[in-house]
């Protein structure tokens, strides 16, 4: 108890050194003394179920198959009740024991062999030390931090701050990436409302998730550090469930989080909840009207006239937001509504198929979801109009990854090299404080947090790995790092310059490949010095990310 947390799998480590783990067990607890209260209460059982079964064969009483059949069934419905633990649609997890930023309440609320378990897969997940020493100073002089010593902590302090706090929502679209979009040259015109919305606001084109998964930009935008977990993704590892992340860092707001499933859902619940003091979580159960669209809960319509109602009630009680909405419909299975408030999916005679191929949709399902969300998209910034808190209220709207399409003339390459599913689109819009602009500059979901607090005028400390996106001075230069796989091995990889190099993690092979060319050719042997620049910085990423999981 010495560590304050539960035993988890990373104690099969102790089994190295056997017979010290042992001496040190012995000296340190009362095993002599739980042995015993063991065998005492295992005696006490046996006595007490041995007096019930003598009891019950010494009774005349008989009973039918119809009555022994209903104990039966009653027994199996009500152990099938408690191994469920749960009324929703997900089964009781590990991160609902996480609900408070108090450390020993959390670890206390655990169930130690089911958390020994659940923490097993990811048993020899941790830092390589020497390495991340090793490019500690490359990381250091990148994001522009202490050189002295190890820290990656960044005060940001202004001069001046607004009187009157904005309201500041982050809407995750989901499967949303560049390539379906008509501001990117989609032909198919399906997101006019998305691209209104960007031309009017401060757009990132060069902007990409770490890892193609709702669960892992959840992860990554939230407790800004990339998502490189090789099991899973870095929510389902309750090992490093507590992060230092900005949003809590919103003093005198209110916290939202939206969505119309379960935040059991890849344990993403545990992320939000012991890093988040005061969070408010809006789930299935919370709506006053919930019509369960699919697996996904409540459809976005809904989610977004829910999450309204809750937002204008917080603006006429003149309590400042901040709250993060996740849609869920442009998702298969794809359930869009045959009408909703005007809006009709289309029909199979109205599209043509060329178009739809060459626009790079696999479905005309797919095609009709991206609509719904863009659809509800644009009923959504309706609303905030209607409900008062649009003019003081900062909105953030980015893709956590891309649909799967098919190739298409525009963005070859990074469908060539498995980086269409990153590539998405970010907008900040805030017309009262951010004018419409195109930033070519590379950037993550890491990033979200520190730009937006910093448009924002808001005090904070940054522990991340996040930048300000708008401040050159926040970084040597700028660059996207991914995470993804191989031909089956996890790699990483790292975009700059319109240059991505990737890196295998277990054969180590290496690539240079220049974005701006038609052609797939590796550069790395051309451009040694480049490729050997990169390789520093993306390892600097990768071991900089594991290090701050466990610090």
């Amino acid at each position: 108890n010495y560590l304050n947390t539960r035993i988890d799998a990373t104690a099969m480590r102790f089994t190295n050194n056997l017979e010290i783990s042992l001496q040190v067990l012995l000296e340190s607890y009362p095993i002599y003394k739980g042995i015993l209260g063991l065998f005492i209460i295992g005696i006490f059982i046996f006595i007490i179920t041995n007096w019930l079964y003598n009891k019950q064969i010494n009774t005349s009483n008989y009973s039918s198959i119809k009555k022994k059949s209903s104990y039966f069934v009653s027994t199996i419905l009500l152990l099938s009740l408690f191994i469920y633990s749960s009324f929703t649609h997900y089964p009781l997890r590990w991160s609902q024991a996480f609900f408070s930023k108090n450390i020993q309440v959390n670890q206390f609320s655990l169930n130690p062999i089911l958390y020994f378990f659940d923490s097993f897969a990811f048993r020899n997940e941790g830092v390589d030390i020497s390495e991340f020493k090793k490019y500690y100073p490359v990381i250091a002089e990148n994001l522009n931090l202490s050189k002295d010593e190890i820290s990656f902590e960044r005060i940001v302090v202004f001069d001046s701050i607004e009187n009157k706090k904005m309201n500041l929502v982050f809407v995750m679209l989901e499967s949303l990436g560049v390539k379906p979009l008509g501001h990117f040259g989609n032909s198919m015109n399906c997101s006019p409302n998305f691209d209104a919305l960007m031309k009017n606001s401060l757009s990132f084109s060069n902007f990409y998730v770490h890892k193609s998964g709702t669960a892992a930009s959840v992860f990554s935008s939230v407790a800004g550090l990339p998502d490189i977990d090789d099991i899973e993704t870095a929510s389902r590892n309750p090992m490093i469930v507590d992060q230092r992340i900005l949003f809590d860092q919103f003093v005198g707001y209110e916290k939202l989080y939206f969505l119309g499933g379960s935040a059991n859902w890849a344990n993403i619940r545990g992320i939000f909840q012991s890093n988040i003091e005061g969070l408010k979580i809006f789930e299935e159960g919370s709506y006053d009207d919930e019509n369960r669209a699919d697996v996904w809960g409540i459809d976005d319509y809904e989610l977004f006239k829910e999450s309204d109602e809750e937002l204008k009630k917080l603006y006429d009680q003149k309590k400042p937001f901040v709250a993060y909405i996740q849609t869920a419909s442009n998702h298969i299975p794809f359930t869009v509504p045959a009408e909703k408030d005007g809006f009709k999916p289309l029909l199979k005679e109205e599209v043509p198929k060329e178009l739809l191929e060459k626009s790079g949709f696999k479905s005309l399902e797919q095609l009709n979801a991206l609509r719904y969300l863009d659809f509800n998209v644009g009923k959504f910034i309706e609303r905030a109009k209607a409900s008062k808190y649009y003019e003081n209220t900062v909105f953030v709207f980015f893709g956590d990854h891309n649909t799967s399409m098919n190739q298409t003339e525009k963005y070859t390459k990074e469908y060539d090299l498995n980086i269409q599913l990153q590539h998405v689109p970010l907008i900040i819009h805030a017309p009262k404080i951010v004018a419409p602009k195109e930033v070519k500059t590379y950037g993550n979901l890491i990033d979200l947090f520190p730009t937006v607090m910093s448009l924002m005028k808001i005090n904070h400390t940054n522990y991340t790995l996040g930048r300000n996106l708008v401040d050159a001075s926040a970084f040597k230069k700028s660059s996207s790092f991914v995470y993804l796989r191989m031909n089956g091995e996890p790699a990483v990889g790292i975009i700059q310059d319109s240059l991505y190099y990737t890196k295998t993690l277990v054969t180590k092979t290496t690539s240079l490949y220049d974005l701006r060319t038609n052609t797939l050719e590796d550069i790395s042997k051309k451009h040694p010095l480049k490729a050997s620049q990169l390789d520093s910085l993306l390892m600097a990423y990768y071991h900089s990310t594991k290090y701050l999981y466990f610090n």
